[in-house]
């Protein structure tokens, strides 16, 4: 049974944002599975420390994160 495992920074997603990953994700998997194996469908948000995650050995924080967004968005 599948079990997908998120990992985001704390503070980027609301808790808005993150019930619609969850169930996007959700949606996501039964359509590849199929219907029968909703109820056995576990996706799990965990909020990682802003110290404890980096890229290409640079720390990311929310900040970066949320200028990220603003850019894309203009």
């Amino acid at each position: 049974m599948p079990l997908i495992n998120i990992e985001v920074i704390e503070n980027v997603f609301s808790s808005a944002q993150k019930k619609e990953i969850l169930e996007k994700v959700t949606e996501t998997m039964v359509r590849i599975e199929g219907e029968a194996l909703r109820p056995y469908t576990v996706v799990r948000i965990a909020e990682v420390k802003e110290s404890d995650y980096a890229v290409g050995g640079k720390t990311l924080t929310a900040a970066d994160v949320h200028g990220l967004q603003q850019a894309k968005a203009a």
